[in-house]
């Protein structure tokens, strides 16, 4: 899926909550149908970002994984 991100957030060395905090900031600062892109070195990122998602309404429209990072596209709700 080619997703083209409005922004980008760079969480990589993060640690759990880290990615998901700076996650929701970024997102407050998007309008409604922009997309972030997030790159994790977290692997509990994966179920983290699929929960925060649900929990907040916002989209999580693909997700990959590239060379030891997590990639998430996420759509504000």
């Amino acid at each position: 899926m080619a997703v083209n991100p409005d922004k980008t957030l760079d969480a990589s060395g993060l640690s759990c909550p880290l990615p998901i905090v700076k996650t929701k900031k970024e997102i407050d600062t998007l309008s409604s149908g922009q997309v972030l892109k997030i790159i994790s070195t977290d692997p509990g990122s994966k179920n983290d970002m699929v929960a925060w998602c649900k929990r907040t309404g916002n989209e999580l429209l693909d997700s990959a994984e590239e060379g030891g990072k997590f990639l998430f596209y996420v759509k504000k709700a």
